[in-house]
């Protein structure tokens, strides 16, 4: 009777885990942008981004938004004949400035290189592997021991004997 018990508490607990594991790396496949270690980005500023930007047109190459991840440095890269300005950084023209990215938020800086006059910076925790194994024990474990209360709770199905 004992081993008749471990073997399903055990059992549920597989399944938890097994399905734990599906649901965490489904959501781990929209996490990609942050599933790597912290780097150095440049961002270039092309020149005539500034005449772009007087006449409301987008410059092509810079994007309006931005995901990092925590550790990452930011390095502005201007290229244009005029200076610009990004937040607390200012680039004067054909230099470049760097922001460490050190605490995981969302930042909304004014920025002088966009029709907008301003830019997102998304900083997220950086997923691990380790990050990975948690989000499967964290839920994989609990749905184990749901399953395993609930094959308790219902009755035991025996096979009709007919005599």
């Amino acid at each position: 009777m004992t081993k008749t018990i471990v073997k399903r508490v055990l059992l549920s607990l597989l399944i938890g885990i097994a399905i734990g594991a599906a649901l965490s790396e489904l959501t781990f496949l929209f996490l990609r942008e942050s599933a790597r270690p912290p780097k150095a980005i440049v961002l270039t500023i092309p020149e005539g981004t500034g005449d772009l930007v007087a006449r409301g047109e987008q410059p092509p190459t810079l994007p309006a938004n931005m995901v990092f991840v925590v550790g990452d440095v930011l390095i502005v890269k201007n290229e244009d004949v005029i200076d610009h300005q990004m937040g607390p950084l200012w680039i004067p023209a054909g230099a470049s400035a760097h922001l460490a990215l050190t605490t995981e938020e969302n930042l909304a800086f004014e920025c002088s290189f966009q029709t907008s006059k301003y830019i997102g910076l998304d900083v997220r925790e950086p997923v691990t592997i380790w990050t990975r194994v948690y989000g499967i024990l964290f839920a994989g474990l609990p749905l184990g021991v749901l399953i395993a209360i609930y094959s308790f709770i219902m009755p035991n199905r025996k096979p009709s004997n007919p005599q």
